[in-house]
């Protein structure tokens, strides 16, 4: 199934010559490029059956979105060693997140669900070293996407941060989507459970640009006129009541007698209190 956002749930159909989705409430005609269907999903590390490597942290909702891989070497042993793409996609997203993201790459990948219709998913590939894959690449099952890193300023042990989305819609803006089932895959699950798929050879529609691909480390803040309050643009306080206004300017604090109220009185029997 195709997933654009958290509420929409629907299946691609072409209508004439164009890959109609649905935005939020709206319908429109979303870019796209074909490529192949998926035969099939590997692991991103020791492929195909991530020889070498073990999962060194799982996926669960609400927390950790994806999984840990890491090298039977421990430490920084697998460092540089390279991360393959785990099938025939394209890529989506190649960028520096910066943050505690470094390195990331995502490829969308088609492929046929068990009960014969089309589907889609997003890999992500997290803490990159090197990205060797550019923005709008197609990409084969096994190809090389970039090397295991350490994260922006080598701020953890070197390891691959692996997702599988269901919504098309996330990119890296993660905290605009639940954290749960609806959006995500548990990754070895879903690979193990699409091992073989019957080949195809042929291509297909694949949507693109179905999120957010602007990196917030990156923004400028244009600098924004002064609101124009009155006359030369001075700006004022506004009007209060005379009472209040003396509590402003004395700034008392003279506690209360029964001869003479303080000003906190006379503002509370103001108020009505």
């Amino acid at each position: 199934m195709l997933l654009l956002t958290p509420s929409c749930r629907l299946l691609p159909t072409l209508v004439a010559g164009a890959f109609c989705v649905c935005v939020g409430m709206e319908t429109g005609s979303a870019k796209t490029t074909t490529h192949y269907i998926a035969d099939g999903f590997d692991y991103p590390v020791g492929p195909p059956n991530a020889e070498g490597y073990y999962k060194a942290r799982g996926y669960y909702p609400n927390g950790h979105l994806g999984e840990d891989w890491n090298g039977r070497g421990g430490g920084n042993t697998d460092e540089g060693d390279p991360i393959y793409c785990i099938g025939h996609g394209v890529v989506v997203y190649s960028d520096d997140f910066k943050m505690g993201w470094g390195n990331v790459v995502i490829i969308r990948h088609a492929y046929r669900e068990k009960n014969g219709q089309i589907a889609y998913i997003d890999s992500l590939y997290g803490h990159l070293k090197v990205r060797s894959v550019r923005l709008g690449e197609k990409v084969t099952r096994g190809q090389k996407v970039g090397t295991m890193g350490r994260g922006p300023h080598n701020m953890y042990y070197a390891h691959l941060h692996f997702e599988i989305r269901k919504n098309l819609a996330v990119g890296m803006n993660r905290s605009d989507f639940k954290r749960d089932y609806s959006v995500y895959h548990s990754p070895t699950h879903f690979i193990e459970k699409y091992r073989r798929l019957r080949p195809e050879y042929r291509r297909v529609p694949i949507p693109v640009d179905t999120f957010k691909k602007s990196n917030p480390n990156l923004f400028t803040m244009e600098k924004l006129p002064a609101p124009n309050t009155g006359r030369n643009n001075v700006g004022s306080r506004p009007n209060v009541p005379p009472v209040v206004r003396e509590a402003i300017d004395t700034q008392t604090d003279a506690e209360s007698s029964s001869e003479k109220p303080g000003i906190f009185d006379r503002i509370r029997n103001f108020l009505g209190r």
